[in-house]
């Protein structure tokens, strides 16, 4: 069973966007076993099951049952993911969709379990629509309106000339915040539908992208395959023992019955797993806490008695210790070295 991931960026702006409605970041993201500096890349991961919670916290906190989609209207995809900047690259919608579903991963880890793409393009006679084939969608009917307000705000703030939704279908059942929701998308939505799809105007098959590049295009095409490469390695046992683990760091919680749940195995599935591997689970958690203590130290935005506790250290010299088992060299001495090699 693969751990769903979703982007840091899109779980930062969405949790920075919040912040502006009068929630406090840091509190909502403690909620779910989060730190800001679990957000500082944009590209790394975050489990598909956080950012679900944390949806389910601002809307609490906030009292915005409408918030998402207001996020994903009033917020530039490209400033969030190199998917943005590769759909904003694209010669046409076709174009535009094939790449938003070949690299839609990167943002939102979504399993079609019958092969389909994310989002599909279907004609109904003269009508056009976009159809998103999320599975289980009433599950979090949030993702689907961000899903529809992603792409009217995109069009919206680019090509504001041209008329782009016409009506929206949604299957789950009529909320509260229906009107305010239809005044954000500012196009008819019909609640309790067979499927979740937007009628498109038609010009948009043909109609060409303005202010297109194809050498932009194939640069931030290069950094998406990379990143999509990386996603694929994170098939590990081991990259998905991390990226259990990582919520968790700073609490020092690292329990193998916790992670096999999480992962939908069993402790002994878990350990054989890994000694396939040729690691064990104490040697995960262990070279995790070094790898990100030397990560927290090299940044220099940290003490040592931060780094200790962000990588679930309660004392101070328990840290030292680990880490000069780990590096042969205390804290002080690893930061003063690489002080002096940058001078």
């Amino acid at each position: 069973m693969h751990r769903a991931t979703v982007a840091a960026g899109l779980v930062r702006s969405l949790a920075e966007f919040a912040a502006r409605s009068g929630v406090h970041q840091p509190d909502i993201l403690r909620e779910v076993g989060l730190t800001e500096s679990d957000l500082s890349d944009q590209d790394s991961r975050i489990g598909f099951e956080t950012y679900l919670g944390l949806v389910d916290v601002i809307i609490a906190q906030t009292r915005e049952p409408a918030l998402l989609a207001k996020h994903a209207i009033e917020t530039q995809l490209e400033k969030i993911s190199v998917v943005g900047l590769i759909v904003g690259s694209a010669a046409s919608l076709p174009d535009a969709m094939q790449q938003l579903n070949r690299y839609a991963t990167l943002m939102v880890e979504i399993d079609i379990m019958d092969g389909s793409p994310r989002f599909s393009v279907s004609r109904d006679g003269s009508d056009v629509w976009i159809i998103d084939n999320r599975p289980d969608p009433n599950r979090s009917p949030a993702l689907t309106e961000a899903a529809f307000g992603r792409f009217i705000g995109e069009f919206r703030r680019n090509l504001p000339e041209h008329p782009f939704a016409v009506r929206i279908e949604m299957t789950h059942a009529k909320p509260a915040h229906a009107d305010e929701l239809e005044q954000l998308l500012q196009c008819p939505i019909a609640f309790g539908c067979t499927r979740n799809a937007m009628q498109i105007a038609p010009e948009w098959l043909s109609r060409p992208f303005e202010n297109t590049s194809r050498y932009v295009f194939g640069i931030f095409s290069e950094k998406a395959d990379a990143l999509l490469k990386d996603l694929a390695r994170e098939e590990s046992i081991r990259a998905r023992v991390e990226a259990g683990l990582m919520p968790g760091l700073h609490k020092g919680e690292a329990s193998i019955d916790a992670i096999a749940s999480e992962l939908g195995m069993s402790r002994a599935t878990l350990y054989r797993r890994l000694k396939q591997e040729g690691t064990t689970f104490a040697e995960v958690a262990d070279e995790l806490r070094c790898r990100m203590a030397s990560d927290y130290l090299a940044a220099r935005k940290v003490s040592v008695n931060e780094a200790a506790y962000l990588v679930g250290f309660s004392e101070a010299s328990s840290f030292v210790r680990a880490f000069r088992r780990w590096t042969g060299q205390t804290p002080a001495e690893y930061r003063n070295k690489l002080r002096s090699v940058s001078a």
